[in-house]
């Protein structure tokens, strides 16, 4: 018992590791990095992010602009699709139901490298290479089947009876839906969210291949650019890593209290 909170401490330690790293080399001279980076900063500067957020070319703030437009209109339509998806894959028994549910749980089991050569062949027949559209219809298309697995086991957990009373009111599917189930499906969106988004946002080799150096640049990527072929500049590699944390960080921490239970909503139902 007693190997247990130190296997933690050490486990926590590990993980803390370049976190700590990469928190106080943003506030430490860009050319002392290299040489200690370990040492905590001292005197702390500021410098990092200044230049950063000074800079010419407008670095971070274009790669800001595109991961938000990119995350937030993939995790939006992915919620939509998702949902409806889900809800007639729980709600339907046929054998026709199961074997889309299989399919798309297979899915879940590909990684995106596997497929990106496909992909930017079809990409490209449509005229979609090099353009935010086509890296959101991959996101779309590789992504909605987590986000269905997901609001399939919670709609499990919601009464039948719900659905049936408002019919028998009246209530179109369509309004069933939207008004009814829609809005008890708030953790599960929440989860997904937070998942879909945090995986989209860090997404590298996708955006990279997709919308191509010329045509834009993401948080990730553009910390690829950052990294010199004759020089490295650390203090611009840490400080735009630490600022391209931010604005997940304050999405998960708003929508945190739904998190856990979307994800135990269809766990022990149904």
């Amino acid at each position: 018992m007693k190997l247990r909170p130190v296997a933690g401490i050490v486990v926590g330690a590990i993980f803390f590791i370049p976190l700590y790293i990469g928190l106080i080399n943003t506030f430490r001279d860009p050319d002392l990095i290299a040489q200690e980076p370990m040492a905590f900063p001292h005197p702390p500067t500021l410098d990092n992010i200044v230049n950063l957020l000074t800079r010419p070319d407008l670095l971070y703030w274009a790669s800001l602009a595109n991961s938000v437009l990119v995350t937030s209109v993939s995790i939006l339509v992915l919620t939509v699709l998702s949902a409806c998806l889900g809800h007639y894959l729980a709600r339907t028994a046929s054998i026709w139901g199961r074997a889309l549910m299989l399919l798309l749980l297979c899915g879940l089991m590909i990684p995106p490298q596997v497929i990106l050569a496909p992909v930017t062949y079809v990409l490209g027949s449509l005229g979609l290479m090099q353009t935010v559209q086509g890296l959101v219809l991959f996101n779309v298309g590789y992504y909605i089947p987590f986000g269905v697995f997901v609001f399939s086991g919670f709609m499990r957990g919601i009464p039948r009876e719900l659905e049936e009373a408002a019919a028998i009111d009246g209530a179109s599917r369509g309004q069933i839906f939207w008004r009814i189930v829609f809005p008890l499906l708030r953790p599960a969106s929440a989860s997904v969210l937070i998942f879909l988004g945090v995986w989209i946002w860090n997404d590298f080799i996708d955006p990279l291949i997709i919308l191509g150096p010329s045509r834009g640049t993401t948080i990730t990527t553009g910390i690829y650019r950052s990294v010199g072929l004759w020089r490295t500049d650390f203090g611009t590699i840490f400080s735009l890593m630490l600022m391209g944390t931010i604005p997940v960080l304050v999405f998960y921490l708003f929508l945190q209290k739904h998190f856990v239970k979307g994800l135990t909503g269809g766990a022990t139902k149904g």
